[in-house]
């Protein structure tokens, strides 16, 4: 696109509103924007700085919020500016492990300013390079091994860049009920948003999926002709699949998260909403964070026939539902009665972001939903503790209390939400008894007691708490009414 003679910016910039209830949490409103034939991409400040940037692709994102179908010619001179370059390496972890090459952070900071520079130089004439990931394996919670692919700190850096520009465009189109690893979302607000939406809809069935070894099965062909749906700059392209062919898609890649909400985006997300409008009778509410997600519905009918349909839409893409973890349950309000009913038992349970929900009522007997810690997450936690306890046998208190701190503390504020106190509670009784069995072999003749071990637990592992309003008040307060479940 190039400006045409005669026509000027408008200053005005397209405002979004709370939404409505019950409509799309996505949807955007249309502003007056910019005199059609300007360039959205070249308005940016003539020296670089982190407010011309900034703006720069803010420009970005209006240009793709405006128009959906457009396609983006000129991003590369976003990703190879020094300021966002440099933006992204301090955003890096200091301590992160390094790459194939050994580069480390703090090396790296020696001549940081000459180091981007050229980094960027390398990215403007096409000579910069992407170097394989080193490759770990991590135990997961249900024993199997996950693979942990270590990017370069270079390769870290420029994704890192990549993704902050992609970002302009995509979350412009990343639908409401898609949480994972977008800015401003967590996964408490998932959990938030699927415990509202089974409170306030008329759900009666849950869908708890699970895709089958997602990472591995992923086709990178798809994935490059859905980034082509937007993304017309080669040279972008051309970097995501030299990260491709190097292993990015092992879990560590920085670039992961959105490539994995990109390929999720156009086969399951764009999918999954038409159905909802066209097809489905009753309420649907649908939540997923990354490659995991949870469909309630009011219909059993509409609940199989989604999942029948789902089946056979997967394998299309590469993908598969796993047979032995995706189930179909009765859960919500009327859960519990139309059991008894029928003399079954209680309602089934399921699992989501570290999470079992149990359908419950409280005090006043209204429905809700019940969020404990997994079983199988709290047990591979402790088990991690103990080995690392074990390690450090004859540390010194100190140097141990604040590891377990840490420990106690990480897991009291992500699992620290209502009505799941006796859950951290526990954890941290655990941590403590663990402690005290590891201080009393040191030698035969360790003594101490449970007493004293009393004043060392109460010195360094923190009171549990919760830290989490209830699901209702946090997005009453974000949505102002609106829906984050659409």
């Amino acid at each position: 696109m190039t400006n045409e003679r005669g026509k000027s910016d408008s200053s005005v910039v397209p405002q979004k509103p709370s939404n409505r209830a019950g409509g799309p949490a996505a949807e955007a409103v249309e502003g007056r924007g910019l005199t059609k034939g300007n360039s959205l991409q070249r308005n940016a400040s003539r020296t670089q700085s982190r407010s011309g940037a900034h703006s720069a692709l803010e420009r970005v994102r209006q240009a793709a919020r405006r128009d959906r179908k457009q396609r983006f010619t000129a991003l590369l001179h976003h990703v190879y500016d020094v300021e966002r370059l440099r933006v992204a390496y301090f955003a890096i972890k200091r301590q992160a492990v390094p790459g194939v090459d050994g580069e480390t952070w703090q090396h790296y900071e020696e001549n940081l300013e000459g180091n981007l520079r050229s980094l960027s130089e390398r990215l403007k004439r096409g000579a910069y390079r992407a170097k394989p990931v080193r490759r770990a394996y991590i135990p997961k919670a249900d024993g199997r091994q996950r693979p942990l692919g270590v990017p370069t700190l270079e390769d870290k850096i420029v994704q890192r860049a990549v993704v902050e520009v992609v970002n302009a465009i995509y979350e412009t189109d990343f639908l409401g009920f898609s949480y994972g690893f977008r800015p401003g979302r967590s996964p408490h607000l998932a959990l938030d948003a699927l415990a509202v939406g089974i409170w306030r809809k008329k759900v009666n069935w849950v869908l708890d999926a699970d895709i089958r070894s997602f990472f591995d099965t992923l086709d990178h062909g798809w994935l490059v002709k859905f980034i082509e749906h937007r993304i017309a700059d080669r040279r972008v392209v051309r970097l995501i699949q030299k990260w491709l062919r190097a292993g990015v898609l092992e879990d560590g890649g920085s670039i992961l998260p959105l490539l994995a909400n990109i390929y999720l985006h156009y086969v399951f997300d764009l999918w999954a909403e038409r159905w909802r409008r066209k097809q489905a009778r009753g309420d649907v509410v649908i939540v997923r964070f990354a490659d995991d997600f949870v469909v309630g519905f009011e219909h059993r009918e509409e609940a199989e026939r989604f999942l029948t349909e789902l089946r056979e839409r997967f394998p299309r893409f590469g993908l598969q539902l796993h047979p032995d973890k995706t189930r179909l349950i009765e859960f919500g309000s009327n859960a519990a009665k139309n059991r008894r009913d029928r003399g079954e038992g209680k309602p089934e349970t399921f699992n989501f972001l570290g999470f079992t929900h149990i359908c419950a009522r409280t005090s006043k007997g209204w429905f809700t939903v019940l969020r404990h810690t997994m079983r199988k997450r709290w047990q591979a936690k402790l088990k991690e503790v103990k080995a690392e306890l074990q390690r450090r046998m004859h540390s010194p208190v100190p140097e141990t209390g604040s590891y377990l701190r840490s420990v106690v503390l990480g897991h009291v504020r992500y699992y620290g939400v209502p009505m799941n106190h006796e859950s951290i509670r526990a954890f941290r009784w655990a941590v403590g008894r663990l402690w005290w069995r590891v201080i009393r072999r040191r030698s035969q003749n360790n003594r101490l007691s449970w007493q004293r071990m009393g004043r060392y637990i109460q010195r360094w592992l923190p009171p549990t708490r919760v830290c989490h309003p209830y699901p209702l008040e946090r997005l009453g307060a974000m949505t102002q009414g609106g829906s984050r479940m659409r």
